[in-house]
């Protein structure tokens, strides 16, 4: 595979879109709009990976760490695992070519229809469910090619699905195997429908550290190699400050950041467009916004506002009574013995059961990524003795609960009770009203006591139930304890520029564009728009990435329709220029 983005010093001063962002409403709008003819340049702050660049051992995952505190910032500016600690709600993200999509479990499923009757949601939106947004979910599936773990051969049974499918007989709820975004199959001349090389998923587990076996359908994968195809420029390590007009012209000021760029402070640069889509995710795009409105952008009131951690939950089943092999392999060679599967694989769906929608939840197996393995056989034996919550009981059970204990403890986390142990990954409804604001020009949230919500100890119980059905020890999030106050941690941050009828409402309206408060409620910022997870103004309550999918597709459409473009969805597509094989 080859690499797709350009020097610095290749950066024009002028195009007609400038887009900031390179996950899935980025990768989007570059796409569609080279393909619509016109000039696109790309602007991410991380780095770009190929396969085999991607941490797999611990060493090299702290290498990729970088977390921003309050006061300042540990690691590297561009590490791929992007933690913000918060006092009440903490945020894991991606930064790299493709954005979160490269760490996430690629889990591709709709919302429940019900989520649109949420009054947050713009009219006109809602009044294009059937149409333009359905349009927009198969756009979306095209490109990401989605598809669940097969039940036939070659690809074998997982132990972590089995079980999990045991808990939901247990539970009485719905259990299936979702759409994901990984590749199974042969490419009969080896590449994708844009033209990547790609091979089979491998089971190895590691989704969540970023594929090196070139099987996951991130969106380095698909529509950021297409929007090359058709001409886009994309730049790396470039960290956007804040926009400004003038005149008729839009301006990004950027600064360069990496590991070479890290020992002096730059002043910022600045490149200039017609039009400026803000896809750096619901933290980076709010953050830009905030800043440009420090200095003058006209912005609404409401910029910051409706923040969701999409009711994200980690939990673990530990020790159970059966094998799960719900461990990555790292740099481990794969054992056609005890596959582990793609990251996530499975999912017991409570949504349509419920009769309030905000009440259901998608619990769904996870994998823990190889990388960190090494920690797993103590990290999970403290967190039992103080934070668990045996569902078990009997002198037999824990005599062979304890031995397992021991034989992980020896042998490693691919035996024993963390050989035996599940992690469930939970998203529900957070009610959404969580404020992002600068401090000392850091992006900081704020949502006092959002891990007291009744909906949390309903998760709670429900994961009880499920490791209760596999005889295990029931471990929840330590941070969400007494001891920490009952904070979160979210990898599906939304909000903050939400959408809206108006900016009395909402930052944007239904297609995305930024409102202008310099004139009233309903003037718009020509040239302004933001296409990614900022503008969902409510909790999904499930894997939101085709959500945020769809509503960039629809809208990235009406905007070239309303400037007279026209986009050419025909695939497959192919490269048209000379690819560089060197790291950039």
């Amino acid at each position: 595979m080859n690499r797709i983005s350009s020097q610095i010093n290749e950066i024009k001063s002028h195009y007609t879109a400038i887009v900031i962002g390179s996950g899935y409403g980025g990768g989007i709008a570059a796409s569609r709009l080279a393909r619509a003819g016109q000039s696109v340049c790309v602007l991410e702050r991380g780095k770009e990976y190929l396969p085999g660049d991607f941490p797999d051992t611990l060493r090299k995952a702290r290498k990729e760490t970088q977390i921003d505190l309050p006061k300042h910032h540990i690691g590297c500016a561009t590490g791929l695992f992007d933690f913000r600690v918060n006092d009440d709600i903490h945020v894991l993200v991606g930064c790299g070519l493709g954005g979160t999509s490269l760490i996430n479990a690629n889990v591709v499923i709709k919302a429940d229809p019900r989520v649109f009757e949420d009054p947050a949601w713009p009219n006109e939106l809602v009044g294009d469910i059937d149409k333009g947004l359905a349009q927009g979910y198969e756009l979306a599936r095209e490109m990401l090619s989605p598809q669940p773990y097969p039940d036939s051969p070659p690809y074998p049974k997982l132990k972590k699905l089995d079980a999990m499918e045991k808990s939901a007989r247990a539970m009485g709820e719905k259990f299936y195997r979702p759409d994901i975004a990984v590749n199974f199959k042969e490419y009969e001349d080896g590449v994708n429908h844009v033209g990547v090389p790609q091979t089979p998923c491998i089971n190895c587990g590691d989704c969540f550290s970023g594929c090196n076996h070139t099987s996951k359908n991130t969106v380095h994968m698909n529509y950021l190699p297409d929007a090359w195809n058709h001409g886009a420029e994309i730049f790396t390590e470039t960290s956007v400050q804040y926009i400004s007009k003038k005149g008729n012209r839009w301006w990004v000021h950027y600064t360069l950041v990496g590991k070479e760029n890290e020992s002096f402070t730059a002043p910022a640069i600045a490149v200039s467009a017609e039009i400026v889509i803000l896809a750096a995710g619901s933290l980076g795009s709010t953050e830009i916004l905030l800043r440009s409105r420090e200095r003058g952008l006209n912005l609404s009131n409401k910029l910051g506002e409706n923040f969701s951690g999409n009711g994200d939950v980690l939990g673990f089943g530990y020790n159970t009574d059966q094998k799960i092999n719900g461990v990555g392999l790292g740099h481990r060679v794969p054992d056609e013995k005890a596959p582990v599967g793609p990251t996530i694989t499975g999912i017991i769906d409570t949504r349509a059961s419920a009769d309030n929608y905000k009440n259901g939840m998608c619990i769904e197996e996870g994998a823990v990524p190889g990388m960190v393995s090494s920690l797993l056989p103590w990290k999970l034996f403290l967190l039992a003795s103080f934070f668990g919550k045996d569902t078990d009981r009997g002198l037999i059970d824990f005599i062979r609960e304890s031995a397992r204990k021991l034989v992980s403890i020896i042998k490693g986390p691919y035996f024993g009770a963390v050989a035996n142990t599940q992690t469930y990954l939970v998203m529900t409804h957070d009610g959404s009203d969580g404020i992002m604001e600068l401090n000392y020009d850091k992006l900081r949230i704020k949502w006092p006591d959002v891990g007291r919500l009744p909906i949390f100890k309903q998760v709670k119980k429900r994961l009880t139930q499920a490791t209760k059905a596999l005889g295990g020890t029931f471990i929840p999030n330590p941070i969400w304890s007494k001891l920490f106050g009952h904070n979160l941690i979210t990898v599906h941050p939304l909000g903050g520029c939400p959408m809206a009828d108006d900016a009395s409402s909402g930052v944007v309206n239904h297609e995305g564009q930024v409102f202008d408060t310099s004139n009233g409620n309903d003037t718009l910022h020509e040239g302004l728009y933001v296409m990614d997870g900022a503008v969902i103004p409510t909790s999904i309550g499930t894997n939101p990435l085709l959500t945020i999918s769809a509503i960039a597709e629809r809208n990235i459409a009406r905007l070239a329709k309303k400037r007279g473009w026209t986009i050419d969805y025909k695939l497959p597509s192919q490269p048209k220029k000379k690819v560089s094989t060197s790291k950039a």
